[in-house]
């Protein structure tokens, strides 16, 4: 099954959170911080504009994003999780 988001909204698989600490510690599932980053899967075709055309969302589908902790909704198809998002949830874009 495949995903297809509509108006401005933005498919994204979270990536796996931390294990350790940058000082070495190894964190329990319980102490992990939600994920914030994500690879984008699909990308909507946009906010429709009063003309009638859509505006285009500036993220492609294999993009590295940065999203709020709580933004979105999770949902999961064919046994993975994906999160849901609108394109203002996105706080970046990562550039490599």
């Amino acid at each position: 099954m495949k995903l297809r988001p509509l108006d401005d909204r933005v498919v994204v698989e979270p990536l796996e959170a931390e294990e350790k600490t940058p000082g070495g510690i190894v964190l329990p599932d319980t102490a992990r911080e939600r994920p914030q980053r994500g690879r984008v899967v699909a990308v909507g075709p946009g906010k429709r504009l009063e003309d009638g055309s859509f505006a285009k969302i500036p993220l492609e589908k294999g993009d590295e994003v940065i999203f709020g902790k709580y933004a979105g909704s999770d949902v999961t198809v064919d046994g993975v999780e994906y999160k849901i998002l609108r394109e203002s949830d996105v706080l970046a874009k990562i550039v490599k």
